[in-house]
């Protein structure tokens, strides 16, 4: 077994690290030094739930959105994507299988549609890329799709007196339709991506997917990889990568990519401050228990409606903020879990700062909450 030090004892190929290794390599892959104009994490796409958080989590590495396309990818949220990579990310994110596809978009509204399975999402993508032929409104969209699918794969809406796709199926086809999600006048716009690319018709290279995600948010399990991707552990494990070392983390079994392992023994804690916007990268991680070891606190970040952005320092979530825009000026309020290390205070403004810039504020005024 390999130690954190790298010692081969016992013949086994087994790494014991520590949860502060772990999450020191997670803050350096991420590229929060700010060292790459192009970060790798877009190798994983970066969510914009909240629209506009994907800008500052690109800014909190130094980075912005220009040439990226917002499209509905993983488990259908919004995402900024390299253009390039879309067809191939379209690929390995298909349904593996009926199962698989079931496990995607089986809810109590289309319990019944959900059994088709990947015909599913095969007729709601063509419908989708054949209605999206230019800009259109999202709803206009929904209501043509909703005509064309199965009635199987809709359900009733009684304040609209119509039928509506499944909401859940109608965003994961979106990349499938090569469709592009932008906004206009406060409503969501559809429109065909700048190379539009065919309908999938089998999944491929799925490992590298779960590849990705050990990669930026390991070392990590089936399980988290299967609640990331909105399927089961069983669907991982049958395209698992071969490339992968096995890796304890204070005695939890996790995996990481083979070629991450001396990253991984190598990451130092850095000395940096970052705002991280809600849905950034870094906590889609769903070890959350490792992220943030004490329960209450993990309520305070990862909350359904509304979230706070999170305050990193070093390789430790050490509080939340929130910012509201008060004119050109943003209020951005920091609120720490406990006392915050001496000397924090020029680098919390500068990373007000960067977060302000972010959303087209003039200037920002922080405040500490007690």
């Amino acid at each position: 077994m390999l130690t954190a030090k790298g010692v081969i004892v016992g013949g086994t190929h087994r790494i014991e690290v520590s949860r502060e290794q772990a999450m020191a390599y997670r803050v350096a892959v991420h590229g929060f030094d700010r060292s790459w104009s192009d970060p790798d994490v877009l190798a994983m796409g970066v969510q914009d739930t909240p629209s506009g958080s994907a800008r500052q989590a690109l800014a909190a590495r130094g980075s912005s959105p220009v040439g990226l396309e917002r499209v509905w990818s993983f488990r259908g949220a919004p995402h900024l994507h390299r253009p390039a990579e879309l067809p191939a990310l379209a690929a390995a994110l298909w349904p593996l299988d009926d199962a698989d596809a079931t496990a995607r978009i089986s809810t109590a509204l289309i319990k019944e549609g959900a059994q088709l399975g990947v015909r599913a999402f095969q007729v709601t993508a063509e419908a989708l890329r054949a209605v999206v032929t230019g800009p259109m409104g999202k709803g206009e969209v929904s209501t043509a799709v909703s005509t064309a699918v199965p009635k199987s794969l809709t359900f009733w809406c009684a304040p609209c007196g119509a039928r509506h796709i499944s909401g859940l199926l109608f965003q994961q086809a979106g990349i499938f339709a090569g469709v592009a999600v932008g906004a206009e006048a406060g409503r969501t716009v559809l429109s065909p991506v700048g190379e539009r690319f065919p309908v999938p018709t089998a999944a491929a290279e799925t490992s590298a997917v779960i590849r990705a995600y050990l990669r930026f948010l390991g070392p990590a399990t089936p399980a988290d990889v299967a609640k990331y991707l909105g399927t089961r552990p069983a669907v991982v494990k049958a395209v698992w990568p071969d490339d992968v070392t096995e890796v304890g983390v204070d005695g939890r079994k996790a995996w990481l990519p083979t070629s991450a392992v001396e990253a991984l023994l190598s990451a130092k804690s850095a000395g940096l401050v970052r705002l991280l916007p809600p849905g950034d990268p870094f906590l889609q991680a769903r070890d959350r228990e490792l992220v943030v070891p004490v329960k209450s606190r993990e309520k305070e970040i990862w909350r359904a409606i509304g979230g706070p952005g999170a305050l990193l320092v070093g390789s430790e979530i050490l509080g939340t903020w929130r910012a509201r825009a008060a004119g050109r000026r943003l209020d951005l309020t920091v609120t720490p879990f406990g006392p915050l290390p001496v000397g924090l205070t020029p680098q919390l403004d500068a990373e007000a700062a960067v977060v302000a810039s972010a959303r087209g504020a003039a200037d920002v005024r922080l405040r500490l909450s007690k």
